[in-house]
């Protein structure tokens, strides 16, 4: 009850999308979709049609040049709306991101610093011993 399909189809009518989208909305899930043609049965197909219309490829054959760029675009900014709210987000910053490489753990670190006014190393403590930036600050209140 909670899910959300949304199909991606740059010309908007990929049948497999079409397909998934029916088996979505026959079971009462949300549907939206991505394409960058009006009036496609893609579009016809999900409840929340998005249609980024961005007329021929300069290099026919080459959709990654503008519907490619553009459906990224578009899943850029859903993906971070959803992360917004679900709370993940305070003011500018990812405090719910998935500590998984050096660089996102000296990211954390460097917002832990910031929140707190904490040193360094005992930031990238606070950030280990709690698993995220949230935690780890929450944790001093």
């Amino acid at each position: 009850e909670k899910d959300v399909v949304v199909g991606i189809a740059a010309s908007g009518t990929t049948p497999y999308v079409i397909g998934g989208l029916k088996a979505a909305n026959a079971h009462n899930i949300v549907t939206g979709c991505i394409v960058c043609n009006t009036g496609s049965p893609v579009a016809a197909a999900a409840k929340y049609p998005v249609e980024v219309v961005t007329g021929p490829e300069f290099l026919t054959g080459s959709t990654r040049m503008k519907a490619g760029t553009a459906q990224k675009l578009v899943l850029n900014m859903l993906s971070t709306s959803v992360m917004i709210q679900l709370g993940r987000v305070k003011g500018n910053k990812m405090v719910d991101m998935a500590l998984t490489n050096n660089k996102l753990v000296d990211r954390g670190t460097r917002m832990v610093m910031t929140e707190t006014g904490l040193d360094e190393q005992t930031a990238a403590d606070l950030l280990a011993k709690y698993g995220s930036v949230r935690k780890a600050v929450d944790s001093l209140k």
